[in-house]
């Protein structure tokens, strides 16, 4: 019984062994396999070409001439004539304050400079009479000098009520308050019957709609270019700057800089660009959010791949580099999408082969059949 016990567990051992030669034989022969089937995989050359394409900002619309209309005066509302909303030209009567008080002062002020007048008058009379009178001692200088600072006086009281007179006209004209430029005015925040504090109370605002205004903000790194831009003659029809609406339209005027901002933001290291366009048809509105389309056509040649070569990893952008038969995974540093296309900033030299087909089935360092190849521009 023991021999047998012996024989069976001799058998038994002898099974393990086969199999685990077998297991063993079966992997190397896997590993073979593998090393021996490189992935089939199309691949394009990297190239340089001269690319032109669109920057994209937010931006703001903004009229170019804007104003709060305040009273210098102070009183009542008893007039408005406008239809709120309403393009206005310049010079056009909006407002009327009760002009009573101040047409009352007006009278007055010309009443005391025609008394004024009358004393300096009456006070040149005396001058003139003792002046005659003295040449020839009839009377005392005393008199004389006496009449001639009565002269001064009216004539300084004269000053004070011609300055009182301006003043009341003034006053007389604040009352109506009438458009500074052509523009559209906005919802009256008074009514009649409002009473208006002088400089406190806003009545409306008025803004220019033609041309409007575009303002956005650019990295302090790309104001050389955009100074570039303001020297060079752009005709009418340029669309270098273009502007996108809410409602996703494209802005059929094309723009132009109108001033780039004094200084830098050193908080955000930020400048802010304005940009003008025409506006007949009124489609832009102040305070409107767009998108504002800058073209990027420098003229140098920059590092292009399509872009079904890219994979994402981790928000990071990736591209197999095909090198000695075998499919190396490369970081790279991506510039402006272009249709079908992507620059390339960083990661990639020109002349390398990137795979653009099979890219699913490849991991680092794999080995790869190349298919098709095309040239760099042939995509």
């Amino acid at each position: 019984m023991k021999n047998s016990g012996i024989h069976i567990q001799a058998v038994v051992m002898i099974y393990v062994s086969a199999m685990i030669i077998s297991l063993t034989a079966c992997g190397k022969k896997g590993q073979e396999s593998q090393a021996v089937d490189p992935v089939p995989v199309n691949v394009t050359e990297v190239y340089k070409e001269k690319v032109s394409f669109y920057v994209n900002y937010p931006g703001t619309a903004m009229a170019l001439n804007e104003v709060e209309l305040r009273s210098e005066v102070g009183g009542f509302i008893t007039g408005i004539f406008f239809k709120e909303g309403e393009f206005i030209k310049r010079g056009r009567k909006l407002y009327e304050i009760d002009r009573s008080k101040y047409a009352a002062s007006h009278e007055q002020a010309r009443a005391n400079v025609d008394i004024a007048n009358a004393n300096v008058e009456r006070a040149q009379r005396y001058v003139d009479r003792y002046t005659r009178l003295s040449e020839n001692d009839a009377i005392a200088k005393q008199r004389l000098d006496d009449a001639q600072t009565d002269l001064r006086n009216a004539g300084l009281q004269l000053v004070q009520a011609q300055a009182e007179l301006v003043k009341s006209r003034t006053d007389l004209n604040f009352s109506v308050i009438t458009a500074p430029f052509d523009g559209t005015i906005g919802l009256s925040q008074v009514k009649l019957g409002t009473l208006v504090i002088p400089g406190q109370t806003l009545m409306n605002t008025i803004s220019s709609d033609d041309p409007m205004g575009v303002d956005f903000v650019i990295n302090e790194t790309e104001l050389g270019a955009f100074q570039a831009l303001t020297k060079k003659d752009i005709p009418p029809n340029d669309s270098t700057f273009r502007i996108s609406l809410p409602d996703r339209s494209l802005y059929a005027e094309r723009g132009k800089i109108e001033v780039i901002d004094r200084a830098i933001d050193p908080q955000t290291g930020t400048i802010r660009v304005r940009l003008e366009f025409p506006n007949h048809d009124k489609r832009l509105k102040a305070g409107m959010s767009c998108d504002v389309h800058v073209l990027n056509s420098s003229g140098h040649e920059q590092l292009v791949i399509p872009s079904k070569a890219l994979f994402e990893q981790m928000s990071e952008y990736f591209v197999f580099v095909v090198d000695s038969q075998k499919a190396n995974q490369t970081k790279i540093s991506l510039g402006a999408q272009l249709k079908g296309k992507v620059i390339v900033t960083d990661g990639l030299l020109e002349g390398q082969k990137i795979v653009t087909d099979g890219i699913q089935k490849l991991r680092d360092g794999m080995a790869v059949k190349v298919g098709n190849e095309s040239s760099g521009g042939g995509m």
